[in-house]
């Protein structure tokens, strides 16, 4: 799962105990499946054919207009979900929670704008998720009035603690001065720029993730005579990634495009006590680790910047440990699970009794 579909399932696994909740997705094929996950009953709406990529419910529709829901809340982008929306006819309150702008398939994102803003225009509420992507995005440009900053949240304690035995045995597998970034490998992601700082690091990097350019990005490993310091570490899931966090020195996020619009793991990263060296995007990734203060900031894409961040906290345990106590505290006060629900909460009754 990426970062909306693990944001969707923490937020809904929370908000079922307080309201009565049912989550609608797209299904990967062409049944129609219910089910219980977590406490949450989930419809998965037959997907007949999919639109560059953007799966195609006409269902959805109707089911939205069979619903009794005070409330629909549509997490975007999902154009799918807009045109079933508009077309059910609701008459309650909706809810849009804008996770990002459409940035690579700009053609289909001129096509679609006109159906999105009608949806934003109709929405009585929409969440953004840092005030840096609200301040920056073109489309919630027109819909200030109703856009309110609910930032995401996690189980912070996960990932505050593990079990310090499977912590040594990475440390004895990986050794010293050890740098992690956990990730999809795909082009937003960074991973080239941060292979390529790795040469001027003294240190290791375990990256945990896969994607379509683990290939590649292994052969640039051994082109640059590092492959023994970069280590691809595979998928790990969530409930054991926490061990990886505290067996390293330093998290790097090296994102180099506003499709990374927030970067979760950093919570993760930052709950496990670890310093961030992230990139200066014009999107959320710089409001969750501060600049100098629970990490460092550098430009995206710029090589020696980001060897330079890496050097200098590895170098330097005292600065490590401050920044990330600081990162412990923004992590727990910010970003924590129960903020995320209470705001949401709040928000959805504030709507409801207008």
């Amino acid at each position: 799962m990426g970062g909306i579909e693990t944001h969707l399932q923490a937020l809904s696994e929370e908000l079922t105990k307080s309201i009565d909740l049912r989550v609608m997705v797209a299904s990967d094929g062409r049944c129609t499946v219910e089910e219980i996950r977590g406490g949450v009953p989930v419809l998965r709406v037959s997907t007949p054919l999919r639109l560059a990529s953007a799966p195609i419910c006409p269902n959805m529709a109707a089911r939205i207009r069979s619903s009794d829901a005070d409330i629909v809340h549509i997490h975007l982008p999902n154009p799918g979900a807009v045109l079933a929306y508009l077309a059910s006819g609701h008459r309650g309150r909706l809810v849009c929670t804008y996770h990002s702008d459409t940035l690579r398939q700009r053609v289909l994102g001129v096509l679609f704008g006109p159906f999105l803003n009608a949806a934003l225009r109709r929405s009585s509420a929409i969440i953004a998720t840092s005030p840096r992507y609200l301040e920056t995005s073109r489309v919630l440009a027109a819909h200030r009035d109703r856009c309110h900053v609910i930032p995401y949240g996690i189980d912070t304690r996960q990932f505050e603690s593990c079990d310090p035995a499977a912590a040594a045995r990475l440390r004895q597998q990986y050794g010293e001065r050890l740098v992690i970034s956990v990730g999809r490998f795909v082009y937003y992601k960074g991973f080239e720029y941060l292979i390529r700082a790795m040469a001027k690091v003294n240190g290791k990097l375990i990256l945990a993730g896969n994607g379509p350019l683990r290939r590649e990005l292994e052969n640039l490993a051994a082109q640059l005579g590092i492959r023994e310091r970069v280590i691809f570490a595979g998928e790990v899931q969530n409930a054991e990634i926490a061990p990886y966090y505290h067996a390293a020195d330093v998290f790097t996020l090296a994102s180099v495009v506003r499709t990374e619009a927030f970067g979760i793991v950093q919570i993760e990263a930052m709950a496990a006590g670890l310093p961030v060296v992230n990139t200066s995007l014009d999107s959320g990734v710089s409001y969750v680790s501060l600049d100098q203060q629970t990490g460092l900031t550098v430009p995206p894409r710029d090589v020696d910047a980001l060897a330079a961040a890496l050097n200098r906290l590895l170098d330097d345990a005292e600065l490590r440990k401050r920044l990330g106590q600081a990162g412990v505290r923004r992590a727990q006060q910010e970003f924590s699970l129960q903020s995320m629900v209470t705001r949401t909460l709040r928000l959805y009754h504030s709507i409801a009794d207008d």
